[in-house]
This record gives C-alpha cells, structure tokens and sequence, in this order.
C-alpha cells in the first residue's frame, strides 16, 4: 500500500487574499498622505492623532481632509457591517459586493485623478478624499467579517503587538509570527509602491496609484469569488 507524502499545512485563500489588499491600502494611504494634504484614506488613527494635533495648535495641519476621511471611513464601515453582518464568517457573496465596490471606486476614481489630478483643499479633492475613504471602510467591515486573524488590510499596529508579544524572545509561543511579519511587510511595500509612482509621475501619481490599488483589489475580488462561490 503506498501513501502520498504529507505537503504540508495550506495556506487558507482568504489569507492570501487579504494580505494582497493589506498591500493596495498601502498604495492608497500613501497617495492620500502625500497628494492629498496629509490625509489617511485608510489608517484612521494617524487621521485622529493629526486632528488631534491640528485642534491642539500644531503648526499648519490639516483639520479638514482628516475630519472628512474619519466620518467617510465610518460610513462605509457602517454600510458594510450591514452588508455582511448577516453572512458567514467566510468569503460570501456579500464579500464579493463588498471588495467589488471598493476595487472600482478606486479604480474610477484613479482613471479621473489622472484626467484632472486632485489639488489639496479643493472639492475635487475633497471628494476623492470622502469618496475614496468610504471604500476603504466597507473594504475593512468586509475583512473583518472574513474574520482571518491578524490580517484587517488597514492597521498593522496591533499585529506588530502579537508579533512582537507572542514572540519566541518574549516566551510565546510564537504563533502565526509568518503572517503577522507579511501584514506589516506589504502595508510597508504598498506605502513604498506609492510613494514611488508620486515620485515618478507627479501629481498624476495620485490618480496612478488609485488605479493600482483599484485593479488589484477587482482582481482579489474575481479570484476570492471564485474560489469561494
């Protein structure tokens, strides 16, 4: 009788799958703090700690666009717990919706900046700015519904404490220190990306990187509901 050998622990799709968008909201937060006034699309705490700072007096930070993107990010957080509260916690249908209206709100939005580059305090970039931010909370209320442990694609700051904490120089037991590493890797390789085409592109850069970020997420999206349908 023969046996096939063992290949090993797989890697959950899902998993796959998140770390990939971790790595578009690193292109998006880029593009937002370097083109648009110092802004988080996606991170909101460094929007709070701004506002927080800007309130405070700080030398010319912006209250404005972080206001904005905070009340934006909470809407579309809203909208999507509504869209998949009722869903498993698994890649559903209400998953697909979800990551679909985030990849072509970016993408959109993307191909316009290119068209008419938004300025800082203007409306054009203010809407990017709130329309841009309301994705990227429905994108966030649908990963955590997935519910793939330490991997929210928008914040790194708690997965670098149970990297960190549950490490095997801090006497634990070192448990999922691969994922963790990877979540923290691509948001900073993402945030990197994005600099890089500011860099080369200019103000185009903005709407470039939106782009970026907008097919990757679509393509997450047709490979994730296809896997899972």
């Amino acid at each position: 009788m023969t046996t096939t050998p063992d290949a090993g622990p797989r890697i959950p799709s899902q998993l796959v799958l998140l770390l990939v968008l971790t790595f578009t909201t690193g292109i998006v937060d880029a593009v937002g703090y370097l083109g648009l006034d110092r802004v988080f699309i996606a991170n909101m705490t460094g929007n709070v700690v701004i506002l927080g700072m800007a309130l405070a007096g700080g030398d010319d930070l912006p209250v404005a666009g972080p206001l904005l993107a905070l009340g934006a990010f909470f809407a579309g957080a809203l909208l999507g717990g509504r869209l998949t509260n009722a869903a498993p916690r698994d890649w559903a249908r209400a998953s697909t919706i979800a990551f679909a209206v985030t990849g072509t709100v970016a993408t959109v939005l993307g191909v316009a900046a290119m068209i008419e580059p938004p300025s800082e305090g203007t409306p054009w970039g203010f809407t990017v700015t709130g329309v841009l931010a309301v994705a990227m909370g429905l994108q966030a209320a649908a990963a955590r519904r997935i519910a793939v442990k330490d991997v929210t694609t928008v914040v790194v700051t708690s997965t670098l404490t149970g990297l960190a904490a549950d490490s095997r120089l801090a006497q634990g037991s070192g448990e999922n220190w691969a994922r963790r590493l990877l979540a923290v890797v691509l948001i900073l390789a993402g945030a990197a990306f994005g600099a890089l085409l500011l860099n080369l592109a200019g103000s185009a850069g903005v709407g470039l990187g939106m782009l970026v970020a907008g097919v990757g997420s679509l393509a997450v999206t047709v490979v994730g509901h296809l896997r899972h349908r």
